[in-house]
């Protein structure tokens, strides 16, 4: 009997989002097998069982070595004294990542005499550090089973890189790219061959030529429903489906949702051997056409020598480069397309190749963990077939240096050194950096600056803030926590763990959080001035904005990424070099409109974020109103003898609730069933009331059409799971905002059903509230309460007091914050229940509690392999900071792990705003103006016209307008001290103030200037 996996939610929840069940439940059946524990395989190996196959078999010959350390994050001191094994020496390390990952270590001998046999219990087989013709063997190999063991060979020499994947002949991706299937509201349909469908609005539908679609909910062309058609894509709004053009379609007249649906590709892949004279390359660098190709033919040549003289080409070394050159042309003119080699590549690949640089390492290992996990479970596009990349960037100007430079010295940054040399492992050692997060790619990025020695110099320091604390669902990509971390501060395990890995790191946590908020006390901008740079590892636009105009504002480089998903992003922000972060924005979200959550939803999200909705008024928002009412407004003995002509704010509301409060398990679930029959049968009632179902539009049209769905009343029916969860999750809830003591006998069917048995639930009565249909209206402001209904709410409450002693408790309910990821508190439990009751009722696909969850709690999707990805390349890009490079040296980068796509690109400069004439500015440019106390608005306009030779428009101070001439009041402000318009923070001795001038050319917009920093 096959054995029945369940998935720990608590902490595979952000991955489960990524992968699919489908995946994790195959990937979690699946034997790993990885040769080769230097820098790049730990890397892998950490990737892999973070993610969660079965087990890992990590296999070695070598010892620890001091190098090894440059790396190798789980190795120590200890391990190189010792000299132990590195896969014996890292297993425990590896496994206590993931406890339900088998973790083996291996140190057999592998080479090209040993029998293979043993691979066929795996079904993915990684290989680094490993000859190249015994990755030929072990490939040939892998292919003669069946199915074909999944192969991966990949290296990290220097600053260079290599993958290769060869997954057979005939390898089925389950799902390409991972995203949701695309949907759209259908417009028009037109018989023929072919057919044309046209989508509704202006909306696009995001078809690729060869999609297949589906249809559904069609009328008149009915025959369409259920059907699958392969499309053509004619315009971003149109497409076509093929013959639709017999009797059994009839003429289309409304309706209807076309959906794409995924359907499973195959993928073949060519054997190493094949793929070493005719590869096949992914190209990522438009900079640098040509160059996955010379990397190829110089990687074949660094293994030939390897081959020929048992090492590495000595560091720096003229002859050994000669001899590598050699082979090269060789190799080059064996190719079945010969190619000239470049030399320049191939000595930088000699000169380094017995370095390894860190952040490379993170990066590709990475990728090939993503490439290993799509190996095992089918899901996403695997490389096709090689990736070929270096950051040779960093080379530049080393010819100048002496070789003593890079040459090793013993200590664990020789692998750095061989790379980058002595003058730039000091520089790394005395940078003053700054991160703000310690979450996924902060504890990445960490790791980094371990492995570099950043900050362990004697100028040098890192500082870290994070303000949260460690929950379980983070131990699944951020490796620096363990279980028994969960509920400590991020930052101060952070650093900690870090420190576990280099010692020698100077590293200071806190747990402040970055905002306006701390501007003036703790990050001031004499503290952003005192970094030489800072580091994003934020999770949220607007805190990156903020740290964006910082760094703007102080001239300081920001390093920022991100991820969701598979998706990832690196930007590199160098003041007067590139644009900033905020120099480019995405649009804003489309929101939905009121009337659609109110009484139209049309898809499971507008459901879910009506419950996630009423979640929030019911439990947060109207127990903060009751509490703060009673504590502003005192007993209600008090209330009942006010002034009603003066009532106070919210004392219909809170008088209704204080006299239906539930006071114990019977009358919250009393009140539960209530709830019921108002959101699901009475609110159905009032619609079709309002809007029959043959109701029609001014123009004859259908009213009820998509998107538009009729309600359907549901009757309330104790033995639907459906219906008993929503009023066992919303009885619950009650008593929580109550504090009424529950027990778990309360939970249990017969006794809801009793109670449920004796409750009287209010008949339907039409209601005369105007219904919204217009998509345009935002939600109508509070309605302001009758005369009558303050009457009767004094009155209510006056009859209360004479029959009830009110406690104070009574006065007090615990207002519930929401949490998506404490399964014990039933938040998500109402949530998917309210959801799916809404979606029943107007005919809509329910969610399951999985979905619910992450699109009520907003989560972001996330996987080890992208972050690690993503936190490899921006370590890279702040070395490039460091040696203060010229733009042309910097990349950007947006990937995608799942198709899978990487794309590097030169940063964009700033943009130049033209002053006048030849006279530009930068948002990097800030001007100064140096006052003094009896300075007036007059003076500042005429010192800034004298230096700059601009007459003021506009001052503006934050969201404070100081000056704007066009209002009548402001133009005597000209003669105020500016002490009186501004506002100073305390102990600051200046202002920033944003400044428009009056354009020359009459008619014209005013210019925007840069920055003015006012100094009292």
């Amino acid at each position: 009997m096959e054995e029945q996996i369940e998935i720990d939610d608590s902490l595979y929840s952000r991955q489960r989002y990524v992968l699919g069940d489908s995946a994790m439940l195959r990937m979690a059946k699946s034997n790993v097998f990885l040769s080769g524990l230097g820098g790049l395989g730990v890397e892998i190996a950490k990737n892999i069982v973070l993610a969660g196959v079965k087990s890992l078999t990590l296999h070695d010959v070598k010892s620890a070595t001091r190098m090894d350390l440059s790396a190798n994050f789980f190795l120590t001191e200890d391990s190189v004294t010792k000299s132990i094994n590195r896969a014996t020496a890292c297993c425990s390390r590896v496994a206590e990542l993931n406890p339900y990952v088998t973790v083996r270590a291996s140190t057999e001998t592998l080479d090209e005499a040993t029998d293979l046999v043993f691979l066929k219990e795996f079904e993915c087989v990684v290989l680094t550090e490993v000859s190249l013709n015994l990755q030929v063997k072990i490939n040939a190999f892998c292919r003669s089973q069946n199915p074909p063991i999944k192969f991966i060979s990949s290296d990290v020499f220097g600053v260079f890189s290599c993958v290769f994947c060869d997954f057979g002949d005939e390898f089925e991706v389950v799902d390409p790219n991972g995203e949701e299937p695309i949907e759209s509201y259908v417009g028009k349909i037109t018989k023929g061959n072919p057919g044309v469908v046209e989508v509704q609005g202006d909306s696009r539908h995001g078809l690729e030529n060869g999609n297949v679609v589906t249809f559904r909910e069609i009328f008149g062309m009915d025959a369409l429903n259920g059907t699958r058609h392969s499309v053509i894509v004619l315009s971003p709004t149109k497409f076509s489906i093929g013959d639709i053009s017999s009797e059994a379609y009839k003429p289309y007249t409304h309706g209807g949702i076309v959906q794409q649906v995924k359907v499973p590709i195959k993928k073949a892949f060519q054997p190493l051997k094949e793929q070493l004279k005719d590869p096949t390359l992914m190209e990522v660098d438009f900079a640098k056409l040509g160059a996955p190709l010379n990397i190829h033919v110089a990687l074949q040549a660094l293994h030939h020598f390897i081959q020929l003289h048992k090492r590495f080409p000595a560091v720096r070394d003229e002859q050994d480069c000669k001899v590598m050159t050699s082979i090269a042309k060789d190799v080059a003119a064996s190719l079945k397309h010969p190619i000239e080699i470049n030399e320049k590549l191939v000595r930088d690949l000699s000169f380094t190749a017995s370095g390894l640089l860190a952040p490379v390492a993170t990066a590709i290992g990475g990728i090939v963990a993503q490439e290993a996990l799509k190996a095992v479970t089918g899901k996403f596009t695997p490389l096709s077939q090689w990736l070929l990349l270096d950051s040779r960037e960093l080379l530049v100007g080393q010819d100048k240096l002496e070789s003593s430079q890079f040459q090793p010295r013993g200590d664990r940054y020789d692998a750095l050194r061989i790379c980058l040399g002595s003058d730039i492992v000091e520089k790394l050692a005395n940078q003053k950096l700054f991160m703000v997060g310690c979450g996924a790619i902060g504890c990445e990025m960490l790791k980094n600056y371990a492995m570099l020695g950043i900050g362990r110099g004697p100028d040098g320091k890192i500082i870290i803030t994070d303000n949260d604390i460690i929950e379980k669902s983070n131990l699944n990509r951020q490796f620096l926590f363990r279980s028994h971390h969960i509920q400590q501060s991020k930052s101060i395990i952070a650093a900690a763990s870090t420190r576990d890995i280099n010692p020698d790191l100077k590293i200071e946590p806190q747990e402040y959080k970055v905002g306006p908020l701390t501007a003036s006390t703790v990050y001031t901008d004499e503290f952003f001035r005192s970094k030489s740079i800072m580091v994003n590892a934020l999770d949220n636009v607007e805190a990156r904005r903020y740290m964006d105009s910082r760094c703007v504002s102080n001239q300081r480089p920001l390093l920022e990424s991100g991820t969701m998903g598979t998706k990832g992003h690196v930007q590199v922000i160098v003041p007067h070099l590139t644009e900033s972060y905020s120099s480019q924005q995405d649009p804003p979200e489309r929101e939905v409109p009121y009337c659609t959550l109110k009484s139209f939803p049309a898809s499971i999200e507008h459901t879910i974020q009506w419950a996630r909705d009423k979640f929030e008024t019911l439990f947060a928002q109207k127990p903060i109103m009751y509490n703060k009412f009673w504590e502003q407004n005192g007993q209600p003995s008090k209330v009942a003898k006010m002034d009603k002509t003066m009532p106070p704010e919210n004392v219909v509301k809170v008088v209704k609730f204080l006299t239906t409060r539930p006071k114990d398990w019977a009358e919250c679930v009393s009140l539960a069933r209530i709830k019921f029959e108002k959101y699901y049968n009475h609110k159905a009632k009032s619609l079709l009331h309002a809007f029959p179902l043959n109701h029609k539009l001014e123009n004859g049209s259908p009213f009820w059409q998509t998107p538009k769905r009729p309600p359907t009343p549901l009757n309330f029916d104790l033995k639907n799971d459906l219906h008993f969860g929503f009023i066992l999750s919303t009885a619950k809830l009650y008593s929580s905002i109550c504090g009424l003591r529950v027990s778990e006998e309360d939970y249990k069917f017969d006794k809801i059903a009793s109670i449920l048995s004796t409750v009287k639930v209010p008949e339907f009565r039409p209601s005369s509230k105007p219904i919204i249909t217009d998509e345009s209206v935002k939600a109508p402001p509070v309605m302001e309460v009758s005369k009558d209904d303050v009457e009767q709410s004094f009155s209510t409450l006056l009859a209360f007091t004479k029959e009830t002693t009110v406690a104070q408790d009574y006065l007090k309910l615990q207002a519930l914050e929401f949490e998506k990821d404490d399964d014990t508190n039933g938040h998500i439990d109402f949530i998917t229940a309210a959801s799916n009751l809404r979606a029943e009722m107007y005919s809509i696909e329910t969610a399951d509690r999985y979905k619910t969850k992450r699109i009520a709690g907003k989560i972001v999707p996330a996987i080890a392999t992208t972050t690690a990805a993503v936190a490899g390349l921006v370590t890279i890009e702040l070395i490039k900071v460091v040696m203060e490079l010229p733009l042309e040296s910097y990349r950007n980068a947006f990937m995608t792990l799942a198709l899978p796509a990487l794309v590097f690109s030169e940063p964009a400069p700033p943009e130049k705003t033209v002053i006048s004439g030849s006279f530009t500015c930068t948002i990097w440019d800030k001007w100064e103006v140096r006052g003094n106390p009896t300075f007036k608005l007059g003076d500042f306009m005429q010192k800034v016209k004298e230096m700059y030779k601009m007459d003021v428009s506009m001052i503006v101070q934050g969201v404070k307008m100081v000056y704007i001439p066009a209002m009548p009041a402001h133009r005597k402000r000209v003669s105020k001290l500016m002490t009186e318009l501004v506002k100073m923070q305390a102990g600051v001795s200046y202002v920033d103030l944003t400044v428009t001038f009056v354009n020359p050319n009459a008619g014209e917009d005013d210019i925007a200037g840069p920055i003015i920093r006012y100094y009292l």
